[in-house]
């Protein structure tokens, strides 16, 4: 099963999070099939390829909760229903 998850990058406490489909066996910060956006939480900026997310959603992509609320927050639900 593939999810959607956030990635952990940057400094000790400095924080940064990728967002990208992976094997739901697969570590935390492994290998991904495809990165799909950035979130900082430090900052809150978002940056989302949706296309890219859509179509993952779409084969049936499973978001963690966390990623579930930072797509709901980019409406991007609402594309994948359309």
């Amino acid at each position: 099963m593939v999810k959607l998850r956030l990635k952990r990058f940057g400094k000790k406490r400095e924080p940064s999070y990728r967002i990208v489909a992976v094997h739901s066996t697969s570590r935390r910060d492994g290998r991904p099939l495809e990165e799909l956006g950035l979130y900082n939480p430090r900052t809150h900026e978002t940056r989302l390829e949706v296309p890219a997310i859509v179509e993952r959603l779409k084969q049936g992509a499973q978001p963690t909760d966390t990623v579930r609320r930072i797509l709901d927050k980019a409406k991007v639900f609402e594309l994948v229903n359309a």
